[in-house]
């Protein structure tokens, strides 16, 4: 029974950053040598929760509906960064910034997000623990998150 709950709280992980079946996901920044690993188990849950597998290079032309970009403090230009994972996100589609928790090697405060996200043309909608060393920053286009309806 333990094994079933531990899956339940993975799967928790994945449904938190609304990952749905059939999405295409970009994974960038799992590589970084300056920081803190990723979460494994967040991305394994992702794959599985997607049923479609990863796509993690950086030079990819295929749309995707969701980006987890691993992002740790000394990574270089946050909002050049921001901008870059727009190049294969689509219309509607969601950048997860996942940073080190606070008291975390690589932390980055809310505010460089909140400084960032607009100059690259994003709104930040919202944040949670993406995994226990991880948090997530939801940011999309300001056009997208307005219902169709809106003009």
């Amino acid at each position: 029974m333990s094994t079933s709950a531990d899956h339940a709280a993975q799967r928790g992980l994945a449904e938190k950053l609304g990952i749905e079946s059939g999405m295409v996901v970009q994974v960038v920044g799992s590589e970084s040598p300056a920081g803190a690993a990723v979460d494994q188990a967040l991305l394994d849950d992702v794959a599985a929760r997607s049923g479609t597998e990863l796509i993690t290079t950086d030079d990819s032309d295929e749309v995707v509906d969701v980006v987890l970009r691993w992002w740790r403090e000394g990574d270089g230009d946050l909002v050049d960064t921001l901008v870059d994972s727009l190049t294969n996100l689509g219309d509607h589609g969601v950048i997860w910034l996942l940073t080190p928790k606070a008291g975390r090697d690589g932390h980055v405060e809310p505010s460089d997000i909140d400084e960032a996200a607009p100059t690259a043309g994003l709104a930040s909608t919202r944040s949670t623990s993406a995994a226990p060393e991880w948090s997530g920053t939801r940011l999309v286009s300001p056009r997208s998150s307005k219902g169709a309806s809106r003009r």
